[in-house]
């Protein structure tokens, strides 16, 4: 009873967080239970377990709250003060930005919105579809925010300063926060798996159809097959083609063993029958070409149907899907692809971004790695050296990031090195400097001797 009592708000937050979790689970997992089953219809080709997946990992990520919950109710009266400093700071950090990036998004395209048939609903579909993408790009920076603004209030007022008087070490006071840190790696890991990178990908989709444009899932796509000698070019393909809505501008040349030029088959619109395996090509012109011979322009009424060739919508697709708006099941799904049907498109870009997917959520530990130890300081000085460092270490972090990985998706270096070069590098930073302020020694006045004695 008397453990009821004392710990009762704890037990109805941890309550509260697993009622929300399930009715979330009851929100969400049907309808992502029936994307899959349509994903799997429509690209058969797909990696099964990985697209299985999906609900699985958006049942766990319902469920990141309740477990963060349980380590806060399992921690201690400091460690819980600690992180409601900087939970209510980081709070006011990412509405901040929020609200700073809507405005900016909404300047760019208040055209297309004002363009659609229902602006609420547009707006909310929009934003609602792209949230993914949207917290995947804010956590990094609101983190970096309110680690800043929360520790270096906290040392200002003395109060880590106390804590360590009391015989909690630095790095013991700021556990929470990494922890915090921790549970946002969680997070973007797992909305980084699949759904911020398609969220990412479906803006144009949204706005073209919200304003009556034809919308396109892939454009200007070259396929080739390279065991029956077709090249497929493709002007686009719709949003639901694999469901038998037709490519549009469809052009397929055929050559012989030498690469001469056999047959040129040219349509405005191609449609693939899932029954009956068989292409249908609408207002089709074929020419056929022989050595020492004029090209053969023969006869289709229009249309066209060819049975017997093994090219799929989804296959033909996979060269023009960017790598950057594909989640881990898509990426699976296009290597295993490529490696069976060598195809035009180069492979680095989706070998590199495939292990992206994984190191990006870690961006988050790196700069709670980063931060923390520059935000604390315990001179009477201020904390604007430190703060200025780190942000300045962050930014060269999300900058190194962007760069590295051109160099990866170009082929110039390897895909995993590509990837987790900038985390690796940071993190060893950041350890560096939690070390030196665990020990005592300082860290922005040791750098400023070393920058000016250079």
């Amino acid at each position: 009873m008397y453990f009821l009592r004392t710990h009762s708000r704890r037990i109805l937050l941890i309550l509260a967080l697993a009622a929300m979790g399930v009715l979330l689970c009851t929100l969400l997992l049907p309808a992502e239970q029936l994307s899959v089953e349509q994903q799997l219809i429509g690209f058969p080709d797909s990696d099964v377990q990985a697209q299985q997946a999906r609900p699985l990992v958006l049942a766990a990520l319902c469920f990141l709250p309740t477990l963060a919950g349980l380590a806060y109710a399992c921690g201690g009266m400091l460690d819980r003060y600690v992180i409601r400093r900087f939970l209510g700071m980081f709070g006011i950090c990412i509405s901040a930005l929020f609200t700073i990036w809507l405005l900016i998004d909404l300047t760019d395209n208040i055209s297309e919105f004002r363009e659609a048939d229902d602006t609420t609903a547009t707006l909310i579909t929009y934003y609602g579809t792209r949230l993914p993408a949207i917290v995947l790009l804010l956590l990094p920076y609101s983190l970096l925010l309110a680690l800043l603004e929360s520790l270096g209030k906290l040392s200002t007022d003395r109060e880590i300063i106390a804590m360590v008087q009391a015989g909690r070490g630095v790095l013991r006071a700021t556990l929470p926060l990494i922890f915090a840190g921790f549970f946002c790696t969680l997070l973007t890991l797992g909305l980084n798996y699949h759904w911020a990178p398609v969220a990412e990908g479906r803006e144009g989709e949204i706005l073209a159809e919200a304003t009556d444009q034809q919308a396109t899932k892939a454009s200007k796509v070259i396929y080739r097959n390279t065991e029956k000698r077709r090249l497929w070019m493709i002007s686009a393909f719709p949003p639901n083609y694999q469901y038998g809505q037709p490519l549009l501008g469809v052009e397929v040349t055929t050559t012989n063993a030498q690469q001469r030029l056999v047959s040129r088959l040219s349509a405005s619109h191609a449609r693939w029958n899932r029954e009956t395996r068989q292409w249908i090509f609408e207002n089709a012109v074929v020419c056929r070409y022989e050595t020492g011979k004029w090209a053969e322009l023969l006869p289709t009424d229009g249309s066209l149907t060819i049975d017997g060739w093994s090219e799929t919508p989804w296959q033909i697709i996979k060269p023009g899907l960017r790598a950057e708006y594909l989640g881990i099941p898509d990426l699976n799904a296009w290597l295993r692809s490529y490696a069976l049907h060598a195809q035009t498109a180069d492979p680095s870009p989706y070998r590199t971004h495939w292990h992206y997917r994984w190191a990006l959520p870690f961006s988050c530990l790196v700069t709670v790695l980063l931060a923390t130890p520059l935000a604390i300081h315990f001179s009477r000085r201020g904390p604007g050296g430190g703060v200025f460092l780190a942000v300045v270490l962050a930014a060269l972090m999300l900058v190194s990031n962007t760069i590295v990985l051109a160099f990866g998706e170009s082929g110039i270096l390897k895909p995993a090195l590509a990837a987790w070069l900038p985390n690796a590098s940071f993190a060893l930073i950041g350890i560096y400097l939690y070390r030196r302020r665990i020990t005592g020694k300082p860290i922005y006045q040791s750098l400023r001797k070393i920058l000016t004695s250079g």
